[in-house]
């Protein structure tokens, strides 16, 4: 089994992946006569190929214990996926560039609450990985009739390292 160590999610280190979606340094102005504050053009929405549409989901995710593995990944080649926590929640996110999947370009991040992802179009990605409690993520991705999800099962198990968790190595 090989270990995947996990970084903080910021802005610089997931741009070959997408967008965080998050409201610390992002374009912000007043509206509505100045009673609310609209912070503006947070992630790159891409879901019209092949006449796709875009869709609101809400995932209710199951908190995971440690130690976690990953032992598969998914994309979606026709549109991108946005995640973006409706609480204050701890969760992770795996990735690997869009394209032919590479092992070794494998990358975790850590994520604490305030933030959400936005997956690039055919960015390699596990599903949810939430911790501590149950947790409602709101879900922008895309609608339409072709099929837009291709899992593959990893050749090997990656265990994920943080160094807060209790990690227990086989």
């Amino acid at each position: 089994m090989q270990t995947l160590p996990m970084e903080p999610l910021t802005r610089e280190a997931f741009a070959p992946f997408g967008d965080v979606i998050e409201l610390d340094g992002a374009r912000h102005f007043p509206i509505n006569g100045g009673t609310t504050e609209r912070f503006h053009d947070l992630a790159s929405i891409d879901v019209a190929q092949a006449g796709g549409r875009a869709i609101v989901s809400v995932f209710r995710a199951q908190p995971r214990a440690w130690p976690v593995e990953i032992a598969m990944m998914e994309r979606h080649p026709l549109g991108s996926q946005a995640f973006v926590p409706l609480r204050d929640v701890r969760y992770a996110v795996v990735v690997a560039p869009a394209g032919e999947f590479d092992p070794t370009q494998l990358r975790a991040f850590w994520v604490e609450g305030g933030q959400g992802v936005n997956y690039a179009k055919g960015v390699w990605h596990h599903p949810l990985l939430a911790f501590d409690r149950v947790s409602d993520f709101l879900v922008i991705d895309r609608g339409g009739e072709q099929p837009n999800c291709d899992e593959i099962a990893l050749e090997g198990t990656w265990r994920l390292v943080h160094a807060s968790e209790p990690v227990a190595l086989a």
